[in-house]
């Protein structure tokens, strides 16, 4: 026995060995999820083939055979022989190179340009400084209203040496992120105020949250445009009127609102009662206890419908252009009325489709994060 525990090649720990390249890894995956029989084998080699064509069929159309800028003449007129020679087997990226202030701006005076990109670069900067969680304190609300004040003087003008800029000149990317922040800004506390009440034991406010819910909900929200752009002016008092972005701004307001309640009470409703009977057995109040116990966690559960629904209404503000608003993608189709640029809506709605895309792509990675950090003790 002595003999054979004195032996060091029995004490020593074995060499670690990796573990076959076939059980873990890209070649692991692979054979798993698309070679692992032959009909799997098929369809990866058919969607396979169907991707490299139709991806080399696009590179060919948008970079290789493309058209990237146009003569234009002493008229301002372009001369756009060229793009429709390549029509079909090339795009043509020169509507973009000539008309991009127009998509992005509208109809903003030409030579004040840098006030509305300044603006969109503060709502961008104001988004990322909102996502970093260290910055989640009380003075984030004053640095919101310190830069949605100086957004206003940028784009009214007026002040500080600005030639002044009605709004009905206002058009593009920024009328789309105003409509879209602040029309979520306040259609999220709205939201938890109605969702609240819909679970209130007092029937008069849980019957006007229902009320108001249901009649949101029930009706489009181009007719909620139309109400808030054609008849309730009719109901002003003669000489006043409310300016028409403002009116459309309340009508995504109030209809944001209904929905995001409804996503709310969800996770209201989710949350297990023992949460809502410890929160009563420490004696809080109804304040307090919805506040830090029961609000913060039913939030946490409804992160993904929530942002699917934020995402759905940056989109929906396209529809202001039913009333009449310059927002980008009435800029857009603007853009190519103009009988030299007819035909490239394509290339147009390809780039619009691009900044939409990195907006609602930004807004649905960033929830990803944040679900998996808040939810990382269910995991465990």
């Amino acid at each position: 026995m002595s003999d054979i525990t004195a032996d060091p090649t029995l004490t020593a720990p074995p060499e670690p060995r990796r573990a076959p390249i076939t059980l873990i890894g890209p070649a692991a995956w692979a054979r798993e999820n698309l070679f692992r029989n032959w009909w799997s084998t098929a369809i990866t080699l058919g969607m396979g083939y169907l991707a490299i064509r139709w991806g080399l069929g696009f590179i060919n159309w948008a970079f290789v055979n493309a058209i990237w800028s146009v003569p234009i003449s002493a008229q301002g007129v372009a001369n756009t022989e060229a793009c429709r020679a390549v029509k079909g087997v090339g795009a043509c990226w020169a509507v973009i190179t000539e008309k991009h202030r127009f998509i992005l701006f509208g109809t903003y005076p030409y030579d004040e340009h840098w006030r509305p990109a300044l603006v969109c670069l503060l709502f961008i900067g104001l988004y990322i400084l909102s996502a970093i969680r260290r910055f989640w304190r009380w003075e984030l609300a004053l640095i919101w209203i310190a830069v949605l004040t100086l957004i206003g003087v940028l784009m009214w003008g007026g002040v500080l040496g600005l030639r002044f800029v009605q709004q009905e000149r206002w058009g593009g990317l920024p009328i789309t992120l105003i409509l879209a922040t602040f029309g979520l800004a306040f259609a999220f506390p709205l939201a938890i105020v109605v969702a609240l009440g819909r679970r209130s034991r007092l029937p008069a406010i849980k019957a006007l949250c229902v009320i108001y819910v249901e009649l949101i909900r029930g009706v489009p929200l181009i007719s909620l445009l139309f109400m808030a752009s054609v008849m309730f002016p009719l109901f002003l008092p003669e000489g006043m009127n409310i300016d028409k972005l403002l009116r459309a701004q309340v009508a995504i307001i109030l209809f944001a609102g209904a929905y995001l309640a409804e996503v709310v009470r969800a996770g209201l409703q989710a949350l297990p009662k023992g949460q809502y009977e410890a929160a009563d057995a420490l004696g809080l109040s109804y304040w307090k206890k919805t506040g830090f116990i029961i609000l913060p966690q039913a939030l946490r559960l409804v992160i993904p419908p929530l942002v699917n629904t934020f995402i759905g209404f940056f989109k929906d503000t396209s529809l202001v252009l039913i009333i009449g608003i310059f927002d980008l993608l009435t800029a857009g189709k603007t853009a190519i009325i103009e009988p030299a640029w007819q035909g490239f809506g394509v290339e147009v709605y390809l780039t619009l489709a691009l900044i939409y895309f990195m907006f609602c792509f930004a807004m649905s990675k960033y929830s990803s994060g944040l679900e998996a950090e808040f939810n990382r003790h269910r995991n465990r």
